[in-house]
């Protein structure tokens, strides 16, 4: 079995950075976080779920923006409050999988419990 493949420090980096782009009015310019994130990623099954969130939490109002009749003249101005806080909510969940993910395939084989065992520090 091979090693787990971890996302790289660049691509948590570019991950955290989307969610404050968002927050900070520059939604147009978090698309190159999410480039980054869903370019450096696809060879971890894992990883390529939490990529796939923060892209398509930044594709479809991109869209909408581009494609609908929004007269708005930037992304972050045809975002709503709600739908500011919802991708950047997103953005965060999806960061912090790809922590997870890096945590994970970082500890040793051995350290790592079976998917559903109780580990040994767990009450009943």
């Amino acid at each position: 079995m091979s090693a787990p493949i971890r996302p790289s420090e660049a691509v948590l980096v570019a991950a955290w950075a989307f969610p404050i782009f968002v927050l900070g009015q520059f939604a147009l310019i978090a698309g190159i976080p999410v480039a980054i994130v869903v370019a450096r990623t696809p060879r971890s099954r894992a990883a390529r779920w939490w990529s796939g969130l923060m892209a398509a939490a930044y594709v479809v109002p991109l869209a909408v923006w581009l494609l609908g009749p929004s007269t708005a003249p930037s992304l972050s101005k045809s975002l709503s409050p709600w739908d500011t806080g919802v991708i950047t909510a997103a953005g965060v969940v999806a960061a912090g999988g790809l922590h997870l993910v890096r945590r994970r395939a970082a500890a040793p084989v051995g350290d790592r419990p079976a998917p559903g065992a109780r580990s040994a520090t767990s009450r009943r």
